[in-house]
């Protein structure tokens, strides 16, 4: 066998091409980083959230991203009787090559801190979007997408979608360029291998990309969720794409369903399964790339 086919064949393999697509190690070290003890929880305004945007704003410089902010920081406040100033959402820009009209890509850094001497690390909640957003990040600055895409790592979800809120307030653009929310929330542990992309009942219109995106995949993607009035099983206002929806914005909601350790110090790292998170990193990042493909220009 000649050398030159010998090349041809591992490039087409599918491991070369999963290596292109998105780096397992470096996807795995961020989220390790962000929900580790150092970040102690990441809370709004705590020594680990000023950590936790210094990595991020760190990656999007080292992709040589753009944005519309300074130092990519949008600086927020929320809160009437107790006011919170200078919470900050990390937002970075990559612009499209056929279009102007924007996909927002959306995941929470903040998580509960520390309460009692317990580190609440909230690695499933929500770390494990916010390194997936780093990934997309990194696989859309060296495969440039079609439409203009915002990355934002967003604060104070655990306080009432602040940093979505603050985003969609005062967004660098007009809201009407804006087609899509891609938000993460919750994407890492699942025991049934399975992943839902809610928001398809609202716009039934994205349900078609996302299935023929899903195919093959080693992940199963699921819908539903978003079925009104229905209580707790309706995600539709449960994460940082409420906020979107409300200004008529359509929205793709990945997460997982809820685990015994929602909201509890056990919520760790080590509670991970690495090859379930890779593989729903990966297929999300292929729902994005063909619904990058098929919204209007």
């Amino acid at each position: 066998m000649s050398k030159i086919l010998i090349l041809l064949l591992f490039i087409l393999s599918p491991a070369f091409l999963e290596a292109q697509q998105l780096d397992r190690k470096q996807l795995i070290a961020d989220l390790k980083y962000l929900s580790s003890d150092e970040l102690a929880g990441r809370a709004p305004l705590s020594p680990g959230s000023k950590k936790a945007q210094s990595y991020i704003t760190e990656r999007f410089s080292s992709l040589e991203l753009s944005s519309q902010f300074s130092d990519y920081t949008q600086y927020f406040s929320f809160g009437e009787e107790e006011k919170v100033e200078n919470a900050a959402n990390i937002v970075a820009f990559i612009p499209g090559e056929e279009s102007e009209k924007i996909i927002v890509i959306t995941a929470h850094y903040d998580h509960l801190g520390v309460k009692e001497g317990k580190i609440y690390n909230g690695t499933d909640d929500n770390a494990s979007g916010t390194a997936a957003l780093l990934a997309l990040a990194t696989y859309f600055s060296h495969k440039a997408p079609k439409h203009s895409m915002v990355f934002a790592a967003l604060d104070a979800e655990e306080r009432g979608l602040q940093g979505a809120k603050a985003l969609v307030k005062d967004f660098p653009f007009s809201l009407d360029q804006v087609l899509l929310n891609i938000n993460m929330d919750m994407i890492s542990r699942n025991d049934h291998n399975e992943i839902y992309a809610a928001g398809t009942r609202h716009y039934p219109e994205l349900k078609v990309v996302l299935e023929n995106a899903s195919e093959g995949e080693r992940v199963s993607l699921k819908f539903g969720h978003d079925l009104p009035n229905t209580g707790h099983d309706d995600w539709t206002n449960a994460s940082d794409h409420a906020a979107f929806h409300a200004k008529g914005i359509p929205f793709v909601y990945f997460g997982v369903e809820d685990h015994a350790d929602y909201h509890k110090d056990t919520d760790t790292f080590e509670k991970v399964n690495q090859d379930f998170y890779f593989n729903t990193v990966k297929l999300i990042i292929r729902c994005a790339e063909e619904l990058d493909a098929n919204l209007p220009l």
